[in-house]
């Protein structure tokens, strides 16, 4: 719900946890949020995501509609979320721990992206420099 999200604190609660927003999703979640209130001023609705249907309502936007709109694009949302989660393992660092508290993954799914992540750095550092 709209008051559950922590712009201050980049705080936001997802599936039963509180996950730390990125800069990247902050941005883009603010210029949703921005989108959202031109689009339709006066909507009761306390779902972040709204749409046509559901601005005039207060049931959430169902996943069939979030999902449409990543239907034939290149990259599809398991694509995104694969390739967010091994980014953050390279850029803070390949530590499973991080991986969980941040996208609440279970141990064994950490420790691959923690490994891919060591592999891909590792094989970074062996190419020669130019």
């Amino acid at each position: 719900m709209l008051d559950d999200v922590g712009l201050g604190n980049r705080r936001l609660p997802l599936t039963g946890r509180v996950r730390p927003l990125g800069d990247l999703t902050l941005q883009l979640l603010l210029d949703w949020l921005e989108h959202r209130r031109r689009r339709w001023p006066d909507t009761a609705n306390l779902h972040p995501v709204t749409n046509h249907q559901t601005a005039n309502a207060t049931s959430r936007a169902g996943n069939h509609w979030i999902g449409a709109a990543m239907r034939g694009q290149d990259a599809a949302l398991e694509r995104l979320r694969v390739g967010r989660q091994l980014e953050e393992a390279m850029v803070k660092g390949p530590a499973p721990l991080h991986l969980t508290e941040v996208f609440g993954l279970d141990g064994k799914t950490a420790m691959r992206y923690a490994d891919s992540a060591r592999a891909l750095l590792q094989q970074a550092a062996e190419q020669p420099s130019h």
